[in-house]
């Protein structure tokens, strides 16, 4: 979904970096101009698609310690790392304080909800057909099969949106 937004409000250069395969063909097919295997060397390799520059903006959406440290190293002088996954909360990722903030200036945020004027905005981008999401609904089930759609989204192996409809 990050894909298909940051192309729809005009981002540059968009590079997705994901485990699974499947994921990394739907990012593809949703705006992603490159895809890196998660377990690669993504900053360097960024660096190469990106014309020897680092990214202005790194989105974190895996909870896996590898992505937090990749962000980190990925990430431009000036630049922003948006933190839209948790990780365990016993797991903690040491940071170079002088090097991330001061050095490079980077701004670290979170979030995981939209403000009323961002929904605002996402629901004028869907009314005005600049995102198709239905092409991103993989699944959909009645209540009697909530469980299955449960299953695919923990596996995540071959789904993107599983939606429970429970009128059906």
């Amino acid at each position: 979904g990050i894909c298909l937004l940051a192309a729809a409000t005009g981002a540059g250069l968009i590079v997705a970096t994901d485990i699974n395969d499947y994921r990394l063909q739907a990012a593809k097919r949703f705006g992603a101009d490159e895809t890196l295997a998660a377990g690669q060397d993504v900053p360097v390799l960024f660096e190469k698609i990106n014309n020897g520059r680092k990214a202005d903006l790194v989105i974190v959406c895996a909870s896996e310690t590898s992505a937090f440290e990749q962000a980190m190293k990925a990430v431009a002088r000036g630049g922003t790392i948006l933190l839209f996954a948790p990780t365990n909360p016993e797991i903690t990722i040491p940071v170079s304080i002088n090097d991330l903030f001061w050095k490079r200036d980077v701004t670290m945020t979170t979030t995981y909800a939209g403000s009323p004027a961002d929904c605002a905005t996402a629901l004028e981008l869907i009314q005005r057909k600049r995102l198709n999401l239905t092409d991103m609904i993989t699944h959909s089930f009645g209540l009697e099969n909530v469980t299955e759609g449960f299953r695919l989204v923990a596996e995540s192996s071959e789904s993107l949106k599983v939606i429970i409809r429970p009128q059906e």
